[in-house]
């Protein structure tokens, strides 16, 4: 008994016409014909009832009907298994980050990939949150770790990795750090230095401004929470950052909670589709390295950027 003669078979059965039958596995009429006598001769039985213009299964027929269905799905299984393997062998994966971010989880998430799938080629690159986000929606990216303040951006998965409120961060003696309460009004009497358009920080803040009817003015803007911070300390503005980011720089800024925005921002890893393997194999390594029983303080010590 061979595949190819259950495949035959499956079709007569299924189209009820031996012609149309082999239009569908492409091969002659004669040639399906003569596969499934063998067949029959090799069952002892036959399994249809060909007296009639349409080919009707016989009880023999009916019987086989669903464990030929069953064999064939198995082997479409195996050779499905075994071209994910290879696909994963040879595949190639590319990984988005955000900007400036040096996320110690991530990476060991890919060394993990790597050092179980060596064949697998590696690709990192850098960008802001909404480029990353427009490349995984492309295919160009296969997974990327954004700042958002969606949870699921619209088309794609995501898991969230961290969600935090956002803070204003000032010197010690500046007077919004003598409130123990600051909303959007108290900050945007202020110039602001924050993350620049694109960054998940920033479509929460600006979303927040919008919502209120107000507008900040946006004196400085940088990329890295290094230089935020660095140029809210000589006075320059005030600066907003994540609770995370904020916490690195307790040593020179206070920072206060923005008391009216409620949505926070996030920190998620987010992809399009698990049909390739790689994805699938990455997404198992990422959440083992993510699974910190806080991540916040992990990446505030690692993530400069969002």
């Amino acid at each position: 008994m061979e595949l190819r003669q259950l495949e035959y078979f499956v079709a007569v059965a299924e189209e009820q016409n031996f012609t149309r039958a082999a239009e569908r596995v492409h091969i002659s009429q004669s040639g399906v014909s003569a596969q499934i006598r063998q067949l029959e001769r090799e069952l002892g039985a036959e399994l249809f009832d060909r007296s009639a213009r349409t080919a009707t299964l016989t009880v023999a027929g009916r019987a086989a009907l669903e464990h030929a269905r069953a064999a064939l799905a198995a082997a479409g299984a195996v050779g499905q298994a075994v071209g994910e393997v290879t696909d994963l062998i040879r595949g190639r994966i590319t990984v988005g980050m955000v900007t400036g971010c040096t996320v110690t989880p991530l990476f060991d998430a890919l060394a993990a990939f790597h050092q179980a799938h060596p064949g697998v080629e590696i690709s990192l690159l850098e960008g802001n949150s909404d480029r990353l986000v427009e490349g995984v929606r492309a295919g160009t990216i296969d997974l990327a770790l954004i700042g958002t303040a969606t949870a699921t951006p619209d088309g794609l998965d995501a898991l969230t990795i961290i969600r935090e409120r956002l803070v204003v961060a000032v010197p010690a003696g500046h007077p919004l750090a003598r409130l123990r309460r600051v909303t959007l009004r108290d900050l945007i009497a202020y110039p602001i230095v924050c993350m620049p358009p694109g960054t998940g920080l920033r479509t929460v803040f600006d979303h927040a401004c919008a919502a209120q009817s107000l507008q900040p003015t946006i004196a400085l803007q940088a990329s890295a929470a290094d230089a935020i911070a660095d140029l809210a300390a000589r006075g320059l503005a005030v600066a907003v950052l994540s609770n995370s980011m904020a916490a690195s720089y307790r040593d020179r800024l206070t920072a206060r909670t923005i008391d009216d925005i409620e949505t926070p921002a996030l920190l998620a890893l987010i992809w399009k589709s698990t049909h390739s393997p790689a994805v699938r194999e990455l997404l198992v390594h990422s959440r083992r390295a993510f699974a910190n029983p806080d991540p916040a303080e992990e990446l505030s010590r690692s993530c400069r950027s969002r």
